[in-house]
């Protein structure tokens, strides 16, 4: 998984979390539609598509814009990402 990063994601509004790969060159914005489908899609569609949804750091509660690059940013393999 060269181009891939381990991350760590809770979803408060289920209150679950997950263990997913992301794409390191691609936009946060890009990023938060695929964890989206990702979740629905694990949840049976408990957790429903949304066009508005926010990606933050859990330990430093930076929250990420749409346009950051995943490479450029501090996300790495191990980091704990919150969706809201």
């Amino acid at each position: 998984m060269e181009y891939k990063v381990l991350i760590k994601l809770y979803v408060p509004e289920i209150e679950q979390e997950f263990d997913l790969y992301i794409p390191i060159n691609r936009s946060i914005g890009q990023v938060k539609i695929l964890l989206n489908k990702a979740v629905n899609g694990e949840t049976l569609e408990l957790f429903p598509i949304k066009p508005a949804l926010m990606l933050i750091n859990k330990r430093t509660n930076h929250i990420y814009q749409d346009t950051d690059v995943i490479k450029q940013t501090d996300i790495r393999n191990g980091t704990e990402l919150v969706l809201l």
